[in-house]
């Protein structure tokens, strides 16, 4: 596992706190634009499933599943 890789969970809480669940992948990705977030991280969350997340926690398990 890389190193980017490991700090991406860290770096989406930090980027998406204060987001108001529930929310979708597009959403998310939006709001972590917005916050300027790095181009790998805004990668990494448009690459999760795309479904409805309710909690960080899910976003934690969207990122696990994405699809390299």
């Amino acid at each position: 596992m890389s190193l980017a890789r490991q700090s991406t969970p860290h770096d989406a809480a930090q980027t998406l706190a204060g987001i108001d669940f529930p929310a979708d992948r597009n959403k998310i990705v939006e709001y972590a634009r917005s916050k300027n977030a790095s181009e790998e991280l805004v990668e990494a969350l448009g690459k999760m499933p795309d479904e409805q997340y309710t909690s960080m926690a899910d976003v934690f398990k969207g990122l696990g599943q994405s699809e390299d």
